[in-house]
């Protein structure tokens, strides 16, 4: 093609790109917020400083290219002023993302230790947070390791146990110096390809190890009295589960002081897979409710001051209430990313009635996230960040969309049939949350619940209306011993909430399992969405289209048939039942919870897992157990290594040499010669753990995901690449 030919492509594709942008009548800020996010996320998948440059120059590339081609002031000013301010905006505030996360990454990531180790520690106590529900309190300490002049800031679980019947010293808080013994780990790389990224996560909060104190703790120097924000947060926690029995009160103090460390596991685990476990952690509505509870006692009480309501703009100063309300939640519940963004943008909404302007709006939710964004960029890939505004952007594009307003427009009706209206919008708000979070959940959780929509009608006003306003009354009477009545009738609320998390999630099809959906799925719904949410008019349905195709590869996703973890000390096999689901058999009966659900969770399957010694496919010695599995067409013969006894050098070879996969989590000889995958300690540790589907012959690694951000510990960065079998050979040693 001729370069003219080329040169009229590309001007027509301006012509229509400019004529769009023209017509669309978009708000602009939402869009720069989503250009931020995501050069914070390119920053996350590119794996090397090379690429993590060239993204910055691409953004300024397309800013200058932009800002040359059509200069202010030509012909090309008016013909072109959209396109123009889109790609120079858009190109600057991508380059902006990611040398925000990566200066971000560079001030506060810190280097995990480099083994385990087993140290008598003396530090200063930084956090304390309580978890009745383990059995245990965490301290985050400031301490100097053995044989190091450099502080660093490690996290320590204390058993209850350790106290005995006293419990833990007065003076263990905030500001103490302690001295314990600890078994200290560096932070976890993920176990499995799409598991959590507990390495990552400690990187940004600048942890360097995390381990269990082994022996007594003595407080070398107690914290001063007073009343700190932490302190305060316990004591509220401790005052709510005191007025409030069983599971209720444990809910209640979540609600009251952003403590779930006192939730039974079980109670929280209904509540996930009822899709309510939202309502633990708080955020928008709780935010809200105290936030509006504020405002409108502040408007109402001011209103029978006459001389009061003459004089000022009683709005005004009622905003002025609710956000000292707002503000002060915020910090008495942590100030978790959720709250922030939920009191940003309530205060938002505060600004707007003061100033008498549309509060619910599109340009409201972009501001508040492009202030989390600026203070947090690392929340951008979380699934906090993520859910906390694809639920808000969920709800602002329905309530403005001009159907939802046709259908709530005031009207001369029966009381009953506005009733009924406000139901139906509810229960459509709900299965619209579902829908926007459901990817999210299914790409961090691996997890879909089927009836959270209609768990949420219920539950979501009976927290919203009964629980959070009984909760603030109760503590306000209680300063004169008259909140008993109120926290009755918390407790009933609670246990109804509990009762319908419970009922929900023991459905059956209440909870689907899926294996970890790949990033390109992820970003075509997240495409898809954000084209539905933030355009005006019919073009927005063209975002169902991404949706659809995501959906597609979604369900296509396919079932890992080996599951490696990066130690080599467990291995799961994924099997079709005859029934047609799926079981899975697991190297080692894992006491772990947190081993067992990783597996089930990334392989898709509900069951518990099957130890292999008691599989009748499996042939098992006290040193090596030998598999064979049909995939593909194709049989199988793995090698996985039980125990460190000692094998005989000649016969590990001559097993080696009958098996397509060996697995150990010791470094095998150089004898050891399978005829695909030899999965050793010294593989493990540059690729991480793997999940290998044998009919395609993919191996997916967790060293492809991690490049070379601080936080992975991999000898050294496996690539996809580096994971395919030579040329010419069909081995991978």
């Amino acid at each position: 093609m001729s370069s003219g030919g080329a040169g009229a492509i590309g001007s027509r594709l301006a012509d229509a790109a400019e004529a769009f942008l023209a017509r669309a009548g978009f708000d602009r800020a939402p869009w720069l917020a989503v250009v931020l996010a995501a050069g914070i996320a390119a920053w996350f998948v590119l794996p090397q400083l090379w690429q993590w440059c060239a993204a910055i120059a691409a953004g300024l590339g397309l800013a200058l290219g932009a800002r040359l081609l059509w200069p202010f002031g030509s012909a090309a000013d008016e013909t072109r002023a959209h396109l123009r301010g889109a790609l120079i905006a858009c190109g600057l505030v991508f380059a902006l993302g990611v040398a925000l996360i990566w200066a971000r990454s560079a001030i506060v990531g810190a280097a995990p230790i480099k083994a385990p180790m087993l140290a008598e520690i003396d530090g200063h106590v930084l956090a304390r947070e309580d978890e009745p529900a383990e059995g245990r309190l965490r301290l985050t300490l400031a301490v100097r390791l053995p044989g190091e002049e450099a502080a660093r800031k490690v996290r320590v679980n204390v058993p209850f146990a350790a106290f005995g019947e006293t419990g833990a010293p007065p003076g263990l808080a905030e500001g103490a110096r302690v001295r314990l013994r600890a078994l200290l780990m560096p932070p976890a790389s993920p176990m499995l390809p799409g598991a959590y990224d507990f390495a990552r996560a400690a990187w940004f909060k600048g942890l360097s190890a995390t381990g269990t104190m082994v022996g007594p703790l003595v407080v070398l120097r107690p914290a001063k009295a007073g009343w700190g924000l932490a302190r305060l947060q316990r004591a509220l926690a401790a005052h709510v589960r005191a007025r409030v029995d069983g599971p209720a009160g444990t809910i209640a103090a979540a609600f009251a002081s952003g403590e779930r460390g006192s939730i039974a596991p079980a109670d929280e685990a209904a509540m996930r897979d009822s899709g309510l476990t939202h309502l633990l952690s708080i955020s928008g509505l709780h935010v809200s409710a105290v936030i509006g509870a504020a405002y409108l006692a502040m408007l109402r009480l001011l209103a029978l001051w006459p001389a009061l309501a003459l004089r000022l703009r009683l709005p005004l100063v009622a905003a002025g209430g609710g956000a000292l309300a707002g503000i002060g939640y915020t910090l008495l519940t942590g100030a978790e990313v959720p709250t922030v963004r939920s009191c940003l943008a309530a205060l938002l909404v505060l600004g707007a009635l003061a100033l008498g302007r549309e509060a619910l709006s599109l340009r409201m939710v972009a501001v508040a996230a492009a202030a989390v964004l600026l203070l947090w960029p690392e929340s951008a890939i979380g699934p906090s960040f993520q859910m906390s505004f694809a639920a808000v952007l969920a709800i602002v594009a329905l309530a403005t969309s001009a159907p939802v307003r046709a259908f709530m427009a005031a009207r001369d009706e029966p009381w009953w049939r506005r009733l009924l209206r406000q139901v139906a919008m509810l229960f459509a708000t709900g299965v619209v949350i579902e829908l926007a979070l459901m990817p999210i959940v299914l790409f961090h959780f691996h997890r879909a619940g089927a009836y959270g929509a209609l768990a949420n009608v219920v539950a979501i006003p009976l927290v919203t209306f009964v629980a959070m306003p009984m909760i603030a009354l109760g503590l306000v009477l209680d300063l004169a011993g008259l909140g008993a009545p109120c926290w009755w009738v918390v407790e009933k609320a609670l246990d109804l909430l509990l009762a319908i998390a419970r009922f929900t999630a023991a459905q059956a099809g209440a909870v689907t399992l899926i294996p970890q959906i790949s990033r390109a799925t992820i970003a075509l719904f997240v495409v898809g969405a954000l084209w539905l949410g933030l355009w005006r008019g019919r073009v927005r349905l063209w975002g169902l289209v991404p949706i659809a195709a995501a959906s597609l590869m979604a369900a296509m996703t396919p079932i890992p048939d080996v599951l490696i973890a990066g130690d080599g000390r467990q291995v799961g096999i994924t099997l079709r039942l005859a029934d047609g689901g799926r079981g899975l058999v697991v190297l080692r009966d894992s006491r772990s919870d947190y081993v067992r659900d990783n597996f089930m969770e990334l392989a898709g399957v509900r069951a518990d897992p099957v130890p292999l010694a008691s599989w009748p496919g499996a042939r098992c010695s006290s040193a090596f157990c030998a598999v064979r599995i049909v995939r593909g067409g194709q049989a199988w013969n793995l090698l996985i290594a039980l125990s460190r006894f000692q094998v005989p050098e000649r016969a590990l070879a001559a097993a080696c040499a009958e098996a397509d996969i060996v697995v150990a989590d010791r470094r095998l000889p150089r004898s050891c010669l399978p005829r695909w995958l030899k999965a050793d300690r010294r593989y493990l540790a540059a690729s991480g753990g793997l999940a290998i589907d044998l009919s395609r012959r993919e191996i997916t690694s967790v060293a492809e995901t991690q490049g070379a951000h601080g936080w992975w510990r991999g000898s050294t960065v496996a690539r996809r690449g580096d994971l395919a079998w030579p040329s010419g050979t069909d081995n991978l040693r």
